[in-house]
C-alpha cells in the first residue's frame, strides 16, 4: 500500500525525466504522442508504474489517479486477480486462430448480468464495438442512416464521429446543429446520413425521427454521455426515445463502453432504457484491449447462424483473444453487487462534498455524474444537455487552472472528461480530493479570478 499524504506535492512541477522522454517521443511520433487524448500541459506525465489507486511517474512523483485510463481500470492498478490470471495464461499461449473456453466464460458472465445482452460478439476496442453495432443495425433494418446525440463521444468510426465536436457559431447556437464530419476529407455523404438529436429534448425527438424514419437504422445513445457533460437522462426523454424508435422500427444502440461501470447490470438497466444492441468495453477487459457488441438474439443473427451466411461478417485477428478474456473475467467477477454499492457510496459522498464546498463559497461551479463517475463544471447550474456544458474560452482556462491545482496536490484529474473512482480507494482518498477542491476554490477567490458571481 502506498503512503497516502494530504501534503501538496510541490515537486510535482519538476518532471525532468518526463520532459526528456517527451523530447525523445517528438522525434518518432507526429505530435510526441500516439493518442490525441493524452494530456500535455505542456508535456505529458510519463508513468513508471501503478499501485492500487495511485500512479508513480518516472520522476518519482505519486498521484491519486482519477483517470484510470479513461475509466477503464475499475480496480485501479496491479489488481492481483487479473495479474495472476494473465500470468497463468501466458505460459500456455496468448492468441490462437481457434476459439477457447475463455471467451465462452466471459460471454456467459455478461449475458447473465446485462438484460439486453442475449448474444455477444467480441472485438478489440470500443470504437470497433460501436462500428459493428451500427453495421448490425443497418444489416437488420436495411436502412443506411443513423441518429445520434449532439456532442456525445462514440469512438472513431466516421458515422459515429460526425456531430461529436459541434460548437456554437458567431451568433450562438442554432436550433439544431449539422452533423459536421470529424476530419477534413471525410466524404460529404457521411454527414448526410447522420442526424443529430439533443439530449433530454423530449419535445422535438418524435418529430425529428419521424421526418427521416424511412432511412434511420438506429439511434446511438450513451445513457449518460461523458464528453457531452455526464448528465442524467430524464425519464421522460428515455420514454420518448423508446416509444418513437419502436413506432418507426428504429433500433436503439446503447453505448455503454464507459457507463457499464454504473451498475451491476449496466447503465441502461439503471435508467430504464431497453436497447436492441449494447456496446461494452473498458472495464470488461480488466485493463486489456476489448470491445463487445451484445443484443437481442433476433438482431444478433446478422452476424451469422449455424445454417446461413452472415448478413454482416465480423472477424478480427485479436478478437476474443485469451488474455483479454481471462483478464476481463477476473475483473468482472470481482465486481459483485456489493462492490458496485461501495463505489456508489463513495461517489455519492464525493459529489455531495464537492457540492457542499461550492455552496459554502458561492462559487460558479456544479457537479454531475452517478455511481463511481463525476464531473465538475464551471457552471452555476448543472447542465442537462451538451450545449449547457459547452465551455467558453474563459471557462476552459478556469478548468485548466483547476487541473493544475489538483496536480500540485498529487491528483490526476481529467481535463474536460469524466473522472472516476476505483475499488482500491478509501475514505482518505475522498478526503484528499475534497481538500484539493477547497484549496483551489480558496485560491481562486483570493486571487480575484472569476470563480464567483
Amino acid at each position: 500500500m502506498l503512503v497516502q499524504s494530504t501534503n501538496r506535492l510541490r515537486q510535482a512541477s519538476v518532471r525532468s525525466r518526463s520532459k526528456h522522454l517527451f523530447n525523445r517521443a517528438k522525434a518518432v511520433f507526429p505530435d510526441g504522442t500516439t493518442r490525441a487524448t493524452v494530456e500535455k500541459d505542456p508535456s505529458p506525465i510519463y508513468v513508471q508504474r501503478g499501485e492500487g489507486a495511485y500512479l508513480i511517474d518516472v520522476d518519482g512523483n505519486q498521484f491519486l489517479d482519477l483517470n484510470n485510463n479513461f475509466t477503464t481500470l475499475i480496480h485501479g492498478h496491479g489488481f492481483a486477480p487479473v495479474s495472476q490470471a494473465v500470468a497463468d495464461l501466458l505460459r500456455s499461449g496468448t492468441c490462437f486462430a481457434n476459439p477457447t473456453e475463455h471467451e465462452i466464460a466471459l460471454a456467459e458472465l455478461l449475458t447473465a448480468r446485462i438484460p439486453a445482452m442475449e448474444r455477444v460478439r467480441f472485438v478489440n476496442s470500443g470504437t470497433e464495438a460501436v462500428m459493428f453495432a451500427i453495421k448490425a443495425a443497418r444489416a437488420f433494418t436495411g436502412r443506411p442512416a443513423i441518429a445520434r446525440i449532439e456532442g456525445a463521444y462514440h469512438g472513431a468510426y466516421d458515422w459515429a464521429e460526425a456531430g461529436q465536436g459541434v460548437s456554437p457559431g458567431k451568433d450562438g447556437w442554432t436550433p439544431m446543429s449539422v452533423a459536421t464530419p470529424a476530419y477534413r476529407g471525410t466524404p460529404a455523404s457521411v454527414a448526410d446520413e447522420v442526424h443529430l438529436l439533443r439530449f433530454n429534448d423530449v419535445e422535438d425527438i418524435e418529430a425529428r425521427l419521424r421526418a427521416v424514419s424511412d432511412r434511420i437504422a438506429c439511434v446511438l445513445i450513451d445513457p449518460m454521455p461523458s464528453r457531452a457533460g455526464l448528465m442524467h437522462p430524464e425519464p421522460a426523454f428515455i420514454e420518448a426515445l423508446s416509444q418513437t424508435a419502436r413506432k418507426h422500427g428504429i433500433l436503439i444502440i446503447a453505448d455503454e463502453v464507459l457507463n457499464l461501470r454504473q451498475a451491476y447490470a449496466g447503465a441502461s438497466a439503471r435508467y430504464g432504457l431497453n436497447p436492441d444492441l449494447v456496446t461494452a468495453g473498458k472495464i470488461i477487459g480488466g485493463g486489456f484491449p476489448i470491445g463487445a457488441i451484445g443484443g437481442r438474439e433476433e438482431v444478433m443473427r446478422v452476424f451469422g447462424t449455424e445454417d446461413a451466411k452472415p448478413l454482416l461478417p465480423q472477424g478480427g485477428t485479436f478478437s476474443a483473444n485469451p488474455v483479454s478474456m481471462v483478464a476481463g473475467r477476473a475483473a468482472m467477477e470481482a465486481m459483485t453487487p456489493d462492490a458496485f454499492d461501495r463505489l456508489e457510496a463513495m461517489g455519492e459522498r464525493l459529489r455531495a462534498g464537492l457540492s457542499a464546498s461550492i455552496a459554502r463559497c458561492g462559487a460558479s461551479f456544479s457537479v454531475t455524474g452517478a455511481a463511481s463517475l463525476f464531473r465538475i463544471h464551471p457552471k452555476r447550474v448543472a447542465p442537462v444537455e451538451y450545449r449547457d456544458a459547452y465551455l467558453s474560452v474563459e471557462e476552459a482556462w478556469l478548468m485548466r487552472r483547476m487541473s493544475r491545482s489538483f496536480l500540485e496536490a498529487g491528483i490526476l484529474l481529467p481535463y474536460g472528461a469524466a473522472a472516476c473512482l476505483s475499488t482500491p480507494m478509501v475514505d482518505s482518498d475522498i478526503d484528499l480530493v475534497l481538500s484539493a477542491f477547497d484549496e483551489f476554490l480558496a485560491a481562486e477567490i483570493q486571487s480575484g479570478k472569476e470563480c464567483t458571481q
